[in-house]
């Protein structure tokens, strides 16, 4: 057993797995995922493009500018992601690869974790605009400047990579000697963790940690600013005020269930559900990192008023000059 545990280990690579059972059918199952990959790329950058070469969207200016920043920073984050899964994913279901070394693992899932990290903050962030917007809006100008808007981000995005630094050089130190074969196209902390012999005491212990202090107090940060948001509205005296006011937070509460129902379906199975179907981790897997950047640019398309505009203009501008 132990040659065959050193040769494991002398192999240094990991072994990604697709959907269970379904290994006959992985070109198939690469078109999907292809049209997935070229949806929300296009989506996302066209939603950039917006935001960026039209001056409206991104100054902060009565209540809606700032909103665009963040959606910008959102948009940013949701390309970072899918750049950080596409190789390997689409490197299963097209080229049958499913060897990745122990440093290209511990690379994408640096990448992965602060990426999601950086989306739950946006979200925070984009929550906080909305409290102001709704709940202080003589002040909203006065707070949401360029410079607190870059300050708060730059704030978010150096605590995401201060708490997930330390991850690769945690799981560097173990000694690889079991079947290394991760349950998803890509590599996660909480998994990778688990092929080690050695003890994870420390490892699962501060991944428990930078969750609570990320995404845990982010997720309560924004479900306190929506009840202070939903108390605001129901004081408005006109029905037709409090939709109104509710109706701008639709599709950042779209964009907040999204992200955060199946990555904590997903956290859970990992830490507890130790007899659970690997077809439901896969799942939730791709749907906790494909499916937010590919429907957060249609939410946000469809319900913000001077983004689709823009779009339409966009489209017939270069229909025209084609």
């Amino acid at each position: 057993m132990s040659a065959v545990n050193d040769t494991k280990f002398n192999s240094a690579v990991f072994l990604l797995t697709g959907i269970p059972g379904q290994e006959n059918v992985h070109l198939w199952i690469s078109i999907p995922f292809c049209l997935i990959y070229v949806t929300s790329i296009v989506g996302n950058s066209v939603v950039l493009f917006i935001i960026k070469t039209d001056s409206k969207l991104h100054e902060p200016r009565k209540q809606k500018g700032s909103m665009y920043i963040f959606l910008s920073m959102l948009t940013i984050t949701d390309l970072g992601i899918l750049i950080s899964t596409m190789p390997t994913i689409l490197g299963i279901y097209l080229f049958n690869s499913m060897e990745i070394s122990f440093e290209a693992c511990f690379a994408q899932l640096f990448f992965i974790h602060s990426l999601q990290l950086n989306e739950s903050s946006m979200l925070l962030l984009m929550a906080f605009d909305r409290f102001v917007a709704i709940c202080n809006p003589l002040r909203y100008s006065s707070l949401l400047t360029l410079q607190t808007i870059d300050n708060m981000g730059l704030v978010f995005v150096l605590r995401n990579l201060a708490v997930i630094f330390p991850l690769p050089f945690l799981l560097k130190r173990f000694r690889y000697c079991r079947a290394n074969v991760l349950s998803h196209s890509y590599c996660l902390h909480q998994e990778v963790m688990k092929m080690a012999c050695s003890d994870i005491t420390v490892n699962s212990i501060y991944g428990l940690f930078i969750t609570l202090l990320t995404v845990g107090l982010d997720s309560l940060l924004i479900f306190l600013s929506y009840v202070m948001i939903l108390k605001t509205a129901l004081s408005i005296a006109s029905n037709a005020g409090c939709l109104k006011a509710l109706n701008t937070c639709v599709s950042h509460l779209c964009a907040v269930l999204l992200f955060y129902t199946p990555m904590i379906g997903l956290s859970v199975i990992h830490r507890f559900g130790k007899g659970s179907s690997p077809l439901l981790q896969t799942v939730l897997g791709y749907i906790s990192l494909l499916v937010p950047p590919l429907i957060n640019p249609i939410v946000y398309s469809m319900k913000c008023r001077h983004l689709r505009v823009g779009i339409i203009r966009a489209f017939f501008k270069c229909r025209f000059s084609s």
